[in-house]
């Protein structure tokens, strides 16, 4: 009876805590439902836009006809992965695609960063917002627009070559070198997000308490003792979120600005993942959806793994991580 007796209290006491923070739970939302406002359309946007979609991931294991549609057609299983790895494409467009993500993550991840230290030390403030103006002007430039900019500075009778003849050197045909390609790719990139993505380094540098720079300055210190010390330090944490968040990224390596820039000429090195799958599935004579899935669900899962990983990995050498 008394063992009856406690575990019917116990059941009570577990009720009533429930209800008390069902209770605290509705309250809060009471008293804070315009944030919940604000956070429900986004949330709609994205179950809609990004998880809905998603059940159509399935015809990547499919033989996808669009007569039948996405239940009524034939099952193959891992059939399209399969084909991918054996194709005479799959080296080409990996690694391309590697080469280009890992020379821009290599070659632009710095540059924000010293943009960044730069500015943060200038005084002049007419000075600073010009810099700030001219580096972030070009990252509203369209990729269309951007792509226009590139083939009329380097086609052979354009500004580039001009100066090269007038210095005596030959004309160049840079859009039509492949070994040319992933520079004129990535270092145009620089150019135009370089000003942008400082945005964030300056406001981690921003938050870092003016008393910590004081005391250097009393220590004698100097600026570059102060940055090394005191800037890196303190923007280390939202540098390796960013690292994280890129190495997630590493296979997307921009699909418009990649096709607009390809011709016969260059294909060998400008073919990666994302132009490859647009071909397959849209632009062949015959598209084939289900196998442009597959090469899509392949480079989804990769990003999954690299982001994995690297997070695991800030997080086993106590470095800020994502989860």
């Amino acid at each position: 009876m008394e063992i009856t007796k406690i575990s019917s209290e116990k059941t009570e006491s577990s009720v009533i805590v429930r209800k008390n923070k069902k209770k605290s739970v509705l309250k809060q939302i009471k008293n804070s439902w315009q944030l919940y406002v604000l956070f429900f359309l986004p949330f709609v946007y994205i179950i809609i836009f990004h998880y809905i979609p998603m059940y159509g991931v399935t015809i990547a294991f499919k033989s996808f006809n669009p007569v039948q549609g996405i239940l009524g057609s034939p099952w193959i299983g891992f059939d399209h992965f399969i084909r991918f790895f054996n194709s005479y494409e799959f080296w080409r467009v990996i690694k391309n695609t590697l080469i280009l993500s890992f020379y821009q993550l290599i070659a632009g991840f710095p540059f924000p960063i010293i943009l960044a230290l730069s500015l943060n030390y200038v005084n002049k403030k007419r000075f600073k917002k010009t810099v700030q103006m001219v580096s972030y002007a070009p990252h509203f430039i369209s990729v269309v627009v951007m792509v226009g900019i590139i083939f009329v500075f380097l086609e052979p009778r354009g500004p580039i070559n001009g100066l090269l003849t007038l210095l005596g050197f030959e004309s160049v045909h840079f859009m039509g070198n492949p070994d040319y390609f992933k520079s004129i790719y990535v270092w145009s990139g620089i150019w135009q997000s370089v000003g942008f993505s400082c945005i964030i380094y300056l406001a981690a540098l921003s938050s870092i308490s003016p008393a910590l720079h004081e005391a250097a300055v009393i220590d004698g210190a100097s600026k570059l003792q102060r940055i090394w010390h005191i800037d890196i330090p303190g923007i280390l944490p939202i540098t390796i979120i960013l690292l994280i968040l890129d190495m997630g990224n590493i296979l997307n390596v921009g699909f418009e600005k990649a096709l607009l820039l390809q011709n016969p000429l260059n294909l060998k090195s400008s073919e990666i993942i994302d132009t490859y799958v647009y071909k397959v599935g849209l632009v062949s004579a015959v598209p084939n959806y289900s196998y442009a899935a597959a090469i899509g669900l392949f480079k989804s899962i990769i990003g999954l793994i690299l982001i994995y990983s690297v997070n695991k990995f800030a997080k086993k050498v106590g470095q800020e991580s994502l989860w």
